[in-house]
């Protein structure tokens, strides 16, 4: 520590004022966040080994030449075992996804904005990385090739496979692994295989925009690999609609880059994702069944469930044999999964997705009332219950929009969320999942963007939104607080919010 903290004096010209360890997760790296008096801070790194270290800087100048949202590399020890690295923050895609993971799986609208962020970046990664990159400078090796693949494949053979007892035929196994192994390969790729892509590695800024760190083990390889490890993380549990929402965005980014057949593309992908599983669970075996450590126990079980998942589709996996035991091991009593209580089915509410109406053109010149040009604007946002009345008009202007709500799924119908409200994250969440409130806010967000939009230009001084539902207590509080915080956010005006029968009542200046 004492000649990594001589490496940040000797590039900054003074002692840092905090040194503070971070814990790291799987690495044998040590980390330290050093600040200096002015509270700047940068990241210091003491590796073990050497060679991992090359990889790790040579990629991150290389990518940091592209333009790519990787830490910069400030300083390198004369030995290589230490290095200065920018601070990216303390604030992993991770730790932003948390809610969604401990909702098991219930993503909230911005959690599922940043995994579209995150994946969108990553074929520049893959595609830009890979142009110029000397790939014999990766470590361990250069390429993905049948080696390392069997190696893995035989990770989950022996530290997971035969730890359950199942019985198998080794040589039947060892052949169906080996043609895996060159299917998997089959195609010449000169894209970067980043290879350890998953929520932990990706930082998120002070604005929220994903960057990449521990990309020291990447390599030449297929695209579909790093696809294949971020959707089936075990532990974030993410639904069928959403993996194919952010595969959709994934290959629609992939194609500013490359030709993509996208049927091969989809077939190839569910290789990898066999692949990635099996390989999950020959780390979460050894670490879990032999080191014993709980993480990894707790790993399991979510990972068996895509497993499950991918057998059950017809194109799950194409390897009888492998198909055969695979279907055996899901189907052991410590892997069924534990009952669960019905799963909750919408009812079929519909919206339409056409405007009625079509816009037509202005009718000769504007004309202006006596409230042009007073501004600022505010906006004033209620919820109410019908059952009580709509809000008056303090203004004089007439009462400005009232919104229905009662059309979408009503989650007051649900005794769990009978004493909650619509600014309670389990209520937010139904709300999301259900999708139906967010495809109303849609069309509400695009009248009120243009309201407000004009009402700025002719500097008018208050514009006022209802939002009515049976109890004042769910949906028109959800929609009520989401208009109003981003009409804030957008136009950085004054939003005056009254929950009414909740008695709430805020400002956003």
């Amino acid at each position: 520590m004492q000649l990594l903290t001589e490496l940040y004096t000797s590039f900054t010209g003074s002692a840092p004022k905090t040194v503070e360890p971070i814990v790291g997760s799987g690495s044998n790296r040590q980390y330290v966040r050093f600040t200096s008096a002015d509270g700047k801070s940068i990241i210091g790194v003491i590796g073990t080994s050497l060679d991992e270290n090359h990889a790790f800087v040579y990629l991150a100048r290389h990518f940091a030449s592209k333009n790519l949202p990787v830490p910069h590399i400030l300083a390198v020890a004369d030995d290589g075992l230490r290095y200065l690295q920018e601070d990216l923050g303390s604030r992993s895609l991770f730790d932003a996804l948390k809610g969604g993971r401990d909702a098991g799986g219930r993503y909230n609208e911005a959690e599922k904005q940043l995994l579209r962020q995150t994946i969108a970046e990553l074929p520049r990664m893959q595609v830009l990385g890979a142009e110029g990159l000397d790939f014999s400078k990766c470590y361990p090796q250069g390429e993905m090739d049948t080696t390392s693949v069997l190696f893995d494949l035989n990770y989950f053979k022996y530290c997971f496979l035969k730890a359950t007892g199942i019985d198998f035929h080794e040589l039947r196994l060892e052949a169906t692994f080996k043609l895996f192994a060159k299917d998997l390969t089959s195609d010449a790729s000169l894209a970067f295989l980043y290879r350890d892509f998953q929520a932990r590695n990706v930082m998120l800024d002070a604005e929220g925009k994903p960057h990449f760190i521990d990309f020291q083990g990447g390599r030449r390889g297929p695209v579909q690999y790093d696809v294949a490890s971020f959707l089936w993380q075990a532990s974030a549990r993410y639904s069928a609609e959403l993996r194919e929402e952010l595969i959709g965005v994934y290959v629609e980014h992939l194609k500013h880059y490359v030709e993509v057949d996208e049927k091969r593309f989809r077939r190839r992908l569910r290789l990898f994702v066999l692949f990635r599983i099996l390989q999950v669970l020959g780390a979460y075996g050894f670490r879990g069944y032999f080191e014993r450590k709980k993480h990894f126990l707790e790993s399991i079980p979510p990972a068996m469930a895509n497993l499950r998942q991918l057998l059950s589709e017809d194109d799950g996996c194409p390897y009888p044999y492998m198909r055969e035991l695979l279907t055996q091991l899901v189907q052991l009593p410590q892997f069924l999964p534990e009952e669960q209580p019905p799963v909750r089915r919408k009812d079929g509410y519909r919206t339409a997705e056409d405007n009625v109406y079509k816009a037509h053109p202005a009718d000769g010149p504007a004309t202006f009332s006596k409230f042009d040009g007073k501004g600022p604007l505010r906006v004033r946002v209620f919820s109410f219950s019908f059952r009580k009345g709509i809000p008056e008009d303090e203004s004089g202007n007439g009462g400005g929009y009232v919104f229905d709500c009662r059309s979408t799924h009503n989650p007051g119908r649900y005794e769990p969320y009978k004493q909650l409200t619509g600014l309670d994250e389990p209520v937010i969440r139904f709300l999301e999942d259900d999708g139906e409130i967010l495809t109303f806010l849609d069309s509400v967000y695009r009248l009120a963007d243009a309201h407000v939009e004009r009402y700025l230009q002719r500097g008018f001084t208050d514009l006022m939104f209802s939002f009515g539902c049976t109890g004042g207590q769910h949906r028109s509080v959800y929609c009520a607080q989401h208009l109003a915080e981003r009409l804030h956010k957008k136009y950085g005006i004054e939003v005056d919010i009254t929950h009414r029968e909740q008695a709430i009542h805020s400002i956003l200046r």
